[in-house]
């Protein structure tokens, strides 16, 4: 039987690089898939949002139904993973892809009409972001397919996160290619369309049809144990059995914990950024200077990672995950003392030195936290945690900016990566050397 994974060579001078990660069987045409369709994550928002502006012409209306699809493509994110994790993506990506799809749809054709009420706009517009398929988690699963090896396993979490980064920026230059062409209804269509798209092509991979952490692909069919056990009623109560342990909780314990902790303190901090740089630009009267300012960080945060992923002997998880969260929160308040517009770009981009490596970090330790079977859910919770995070950091920052000086705002903004690092620093015991630990359990002993 054939396998997907690939290990590198052995020896003195083996160095495996980024070019082993793609050069994987499948690795390639699987990633290039999952850009695809992820590349309709940073075009829908943006595209959405000036859809229902134009068709209510009200802005508030068009923030608040852009508000509902984040919180609810947001909070059910770990459900929709574990429906990928229960039933496998072949099963479960393709319909909810359509679904996603259609419903988008849906709400190009309710704002065609002259008075639609912004009620149906927004539910449309929930029911959408309720369905929005985790590709990112799913590709992250895949990873580990396809790389069994930690070393190439690392270097390939690292070029995904950074990969996802330059996303999130090509997206909105997308939105504003097509806006004179289709408009915002079509820059919505095209956007489902690549989602889509990326969606059938990433099932249609040999590495979706199965692996050792794909349990939800074997329900329905027996294995060969099965095919040959006597069709007693024993057996069929056994079965059901081995089906139920395959539908396990979570589990993780202190290191899914941790993961998620120093995920949502790097989305508070990412969330209010944004707007202290703003209204740092707009104070010393530069505002042409934000673009270049928050490329810093995105520069910054593509160096750190892609850094992190060249390492040959990096230090283990549990040591990094709090070293770079304090890098984080550390250089996050010293840009608040910047007296100008380049000291503040050089600040930012150190602070973005840390955010891949710490965002990589969380999801690592996250997908060796977990039994097989639950690492799609796990990477999920990883990612509504940054996403979430940032929703809360963006609100807080609206509400310190304009009452607090700037030095200020930057500190407490810090303050949250700050406060985490000795609580991870107190569950740095979890390990991270690559084996989910014994006591930490994902499914039910009596199950």
């Amino acid at each position: 039987m054939s396998s997907t994974a690939s290990a590198p060579p052995r020896g003195p001078s083996a160095r495996p690089g980024y070019r082993a990660v793609l050069g994987a069987p499948h690795a390639g045409r699987t990633f290039a898939a999952a850009l695809l369709g992820r590349l309709s994550y940073g075009v829908v928002p943006l595209a959405l949002l000036l859809t229902v502006r134009e068709a209510t012409g009200s802005y508030s209306a068009a923030g608040a139904a852009m508000a509902l699809f984040a919180l609810a493509s947001v909070l059910l994110s770990p459900v929709r993973a574990g429906l990928v994790d229960r039933h496998g993506p072949r099963r479960v990506l393709p319909p909810m892809a359509v679904l996603y799809g259609a419903l988008l749809l849906a709400v190009v054709a309710a704002t065609a009409r002259p008075g639609v009420s912004p009620a149906v706009v927004g539910a449309l517009v929930v029911a959408a972001g309720a369905c929005t398929p985790p590709l990112g988690p799913v590709m992250r699963t895949f990873w580990r397919r396809l790389l069994p090896d930690p070393v190439l396993l690392r270097r390939a979490f690292s070029l995904d996160g950074v990969a996802e980064e330059l996303l999130f920026v090509t997206g909105p230059l997308l939105v504003g290619l097509l806006l004179p062409v289709v408009g915002p209804g079509g820059a919505v269509a095209v956007g489902a369309g690549l989602l889509l798209a990326g969606a059938l092509l990433l099932v249609a991979s040999p590495v979706a049809a199965g692996g050792p952490d794909a349990p939800g692909e074997s329900d329905g069919a027996d294995t060969p144990a099965e095919a040959d056990a006597p069709d007693t009623a024993a057996s069929s109560v056994a079965g059901r059995r081995g089906r139920r342990r395959r539908r396990t909780p979570l589990g993780g314990g202190r290191a899914l914990r941790a993961a998620v902790l120093a995920s949502a303190v790097t989305g508070l901090a990412l969330g209010a950024l944004d707007l202290m740089v703003l209204a740092f630009a707009e104070d010393r009267g530069r505002p042409e200077a934000v673009g270049w300012i928050l490329a810093a960080l995105s520069a910054g945060s593509a160096v750190g990672g892609l850094g992190l992923g060249a390492l040959d002997r990096p230090v283990p998880n549990a040591v990094r995950l709090p070293l770079f969260t304090a890098g984080l929160g550390l250089a996050l308040a010293a840009a608040g003392l910047a007296p100008g517009p380049v000291l503040l770009g050089v600040a930012v981009g150190v602070a973005g030195f840390f955010v891949s490596p710490a965002l990589t970090t969380s999801y690592l330790v996250a997908d060796e936290a977990v039994a097989p079977e639950a690492r799609t859910r796990a990477g999920a919770w990883v990612n509504s945690a940054v996403n979430a995070g940032s929703a809360v950091g963006g609100a807080g920052g609206g509400l310190l900016v304009g009452h607090l000086p700037l030095p200020l705002c930057f500190a407490l903004a810090a303050a949250p990566a700050l406060a985490a690092v000795p609580v991870l620093l107190r569950m740095r015991d979890f390990g991270g050397s690559g084996s989910r630990r014994k006591a930490d359990p994902v499914g039910d002993p009596a199950a």
